[in-house]
């Protein structure tokens, strides 16, 4: 079974509107492992290195405890 990671937006806690400059995937205790460009190649990078890659359901909703707030890609 491979260990999932949780792909970001960043800057975090921006304000609705603003402009995504990158996103990083992260480990359960906030580690960051990478950063990308997009979405779409942190989700691939994560899969080459064998984890399961999750995003958020809702962007603002991000708790990494909590299973409801996450979705496996």
């Amino acid at each position: 079974m491979s260990k999932a990671v949780y792909v970001e937006a960043r800057p975090k806690g921006r304000p609705e509107g603003t402009a995504i400059s990158e996103y990083v995937v992260e480990e359960s205790g906030d580690r960051v492992l990478h950063t990308a460009a997009t979405q779409v190649a942190a989700i691939t990078w994560s899969k080459a290195q064998g984890y399961t890659p999750h995003i958020a359901r809702v962007r603002h909703l991000n708790d990494k405890r909590n299973p409801a707030h996450w979705r496996a890609v």
